[in-house]
């Protein structure tokens, strides 16, 4: 007899973390972050551990879900990333800056420092364009069956990886993404990366040896983030806006959704989203488990059960909502 495990959605906004029960719609407040300032969140495939990264205060580390939180490494660390491998939830990769990756093999209570990043022939041109005298690890993907082979997305500068848990590191490659934000790999084609970058939307079918940009029906090239359906590993969804500063703050961006099937055209998706676009570029998660694709913006959590063609809105945000950066599907 199967157990059912309920699904929570976790949103960080940088102030507090939101805690979103998918099967009875209520969003609630989580603890412990009345001093931090949660920036990226990741949730174990196992149940029931959640990781937070937080801009100066480290992890922060949930035993139940995402409702409480506590301290978990990196104390006084600026962590922008954080990742659980697929196939061993023991296995935990962050992210910081300024650019540097850490490991945990203890699920987020021990973390050693990766070498070698630095050393990398592109570093001399990593720059994050806001702050230029730094830049930070953007995000972390790991392999769905090899917890030691990553892609770390570097903010701004470049797409790299290691074979090998950050023992030895290959530079980005020419035609590859610059900028990316986010990268999707489903399990059921591993070896295919769709990265939703700040330079468009970039597709690999060989583990990121060599790069496609289709762009046929995009009308904006700044991509924020990207998700693909959990039932069909063929269909992609990214969200996208004007330029960066059309994209992330409420009330001022012009974010809106693309789907793509196979080599086909992107589609604009316009079912439960402004027809005129007026949010921020929303955060998109797949949930391997319900089968559905889950987004957030301004107005509260959305979730679509035919691989991102119509949405429906789950729940409202108890408080406005200015900005969004983090967002992971939790099992209790």
């Amino acid at each position: 007899m199967a157990i059912h495990m309920p699904t929570r959605i976790l949103i960080a906004t940088g102030e507090v973390v939101y805690v979103v029960d998918a099967d009875g719609g209520v969003a609630a407040r989580a603890e412990a972050f009345d001093a931090n300032r949660p920036f990226c969140l990741a949730a174990s495939p196992a149940g029931g551990v959640a990781l937070c990264g937080t801009a100066g205060h480290g992890v922060l580390r949930s035993d139940d879900a995402g409702h409480t939180w506590k301290p978990s490494g990196l104390e006084g660390e600026h962590v922008t990333a954080v990742t659980v491998s697929p196939s061993d939830p023991a296995v935990v990769w962050a992210g910081t800056e300024p650019s540097a990756v850490w490991r945990s093999d203890d699920a987020g209570t021990h973390w050693t420092r990766c070498e070698g990043l630095l050393d990398l022939a592109s570093s001399a041109e990593w720059s994050f364009p806001p702050r230029p005298e730094t830049h930070h690890v953007r995000w972390i993907a790991v392999h769905p069956t090899d917890a030691d082979r990553l892609w770390v997305a570097i903010e701004a500068g470049a797409l790299v990886s290691t074979p090998d848990g950050g023992q030895t590191w290959t530079d980005r490659v020419a035609g590859g993404p610059y900028d990316t934000h986010e990268l999707a790999v489903h399990p059921g084609a591993p070896e295919h990366l769709y990265s939703a970058a700040g330079d468009g939307y970039f597709e690999s079918l060989d583990g990121g040896r060599t790069w496609a940009s289709p762009a046929e029906g995009l009308d904006v090239g700044y991509l924020r983030s990207v998700a693909i359906d959990p039932g069909d590993s063929t269909v992609v969804v990214v969200s996208a806006a004007s330029h960066p500063h059309a994209a992330y703050r409420a009330g001022r961006s012009d974010g809106r959704l693309y789907r793509r099937t196979g080599a086909g055209a992107w589609r604009r998706i316009t079912a439960g989203w402004p027809d005129q676009p007026s949010t921020i570029a929303p955060l998109l998660v797949a949930d391997p488990v319900s089968g559905a694709l889950v987004a957030a913006d301004e107005r509260g959590v959305h979730r679509s059960n035919d691989g991102g063609r119509r949405w429906e809105r789950m729940v409202e945000f108890p408080a406005p909502v200015e900005y969004l950066w983090g967002l992971a599907v939790a099992r209790a």
